[in-house]
């Protein structure tokens, strides 16, 4: 169990976690690496319309050319070229004979942690098992050029605690300690994540962007009149609608769990997954899984 300040006062929003447990980062090594890579870099490869990546095949066009495919282009008219007049050419080319590269390009992942940080009685298991994943995909994003970051939300508002990177020195800085305790602001930790893939997107938009989103589902604290949970849902689907990918991890004791964190994954499309899971080691594979 991590350690907590004697002087702090959980009701205040007050008492700190220090993250005690520490573990050596498994090199992501997924399915779709060993198809795609066989050296270090970007873990994932997506299509792109940019002139820029690898040539992989082409297709016809769509709209105006731009990237032209000539040796399929070639290969195209050929057919053709006996019945063609070639009298001030050597090829005759017609628009149904263009084709377009398609190529691909080394993606990577932003992977944001998103948490619940008001008073329960996991909420010690949470922080430590979050800090502990959060330093293992670290690790593993300094060598696969991913991000992560981290917004913790209680009591009345959300905060981004580490803003996305991929330097291992700047993420312990961040998380040496963080303040727990209070209510449950669900509403503006989900919108603060919305922003923040908005913002991640403008500026880095070939980023495939993941949440991770840990919490009980119970929201109560609204930002307008709707009440705690709708609020939540309708940001939830704002967030399924810009396709970010999502992890829940439903943070409530199976006892006392009233499908509040199922609900919520629901919203988001995405799999919700137990407390048994939050261990730091699991919760780390469990993120893996998700990125294959």
């Amino acid at each position: 169990m991590p350690q907590v300040a004697q002087d702090a006062n959980w009701w205040e929003g007050g008492q700190k976690i220090e993250s005690k447990q520490e573990f050596h980062a498994r090199r992501l090594d997924t399915q779709l690496d060993r198809l795609t890579r066989n050296r270090a870099g970007r873990r994932s490869q997506t299509k792109t319309d940019r002139k820029r990546g690898r040539y992989i095949q082409a297709r016809l066009p769509r709209g105006k050319v731009t990237d032209l495919a000539f040796d399929a282009t070639m290969r195209a008219a050929a057919p053709y070229q006996i019945r063609r007049d070639r009298s001030k050419m050597a090829l005759a080319l017609k628009r149904e004979d263009l084709r377009e590269k398609v190529r691909v390009r080394r993606q990577s992942n932003l992977i944001l942690f998103v948490v619940d940080a008001s008073w329960s009685m996991a909420v010690a298991e949470r922080m430590e098992a979050t800090k502990g994943a959060i330093m293992s995909l670290l690790t593993d994003a300094y060598q696969r050029r991913d991000r992560v970051g981290l917004i913790v939300f209680h009591k009345n508002n959300a905060n981004l605690v580490l803003s996305p990177t991929n330097s291992v020195l700047l993420a312990k800085k961040a998380l040496v300690d963080i303040a727990v305790g209070g209510k449950t602001p669900l509403s503006a930790g989900l919108l603060l994540a919305y922003e923040v893939f908005r913002k991640e997107a403008a500026a880095h938009p070939d980023v495939m962007p993941m949440m991770i989103l840990l919490t009980d589902g119970a929201g109560n604290v609204s930002m307008t009149d709707l009440p705690p949970q709708e609020e939540a849902h309708r940001i939830a689907d704002q967030i399924k609608e810009i396709s970010v990918r999502s992890v829940v991890i439903n943070m409530e004791h199976a006892a006392f769990d009233q499908g509040l964190a199922q609900r919520l994954a629901n919203r988001l499309d995405c799999p919700c997954h137990t407390l048994e899971d939050l261990r730091a080691e699991t919760l780390y594979q469990k993120v893996l899984e998700s990125l294959d």
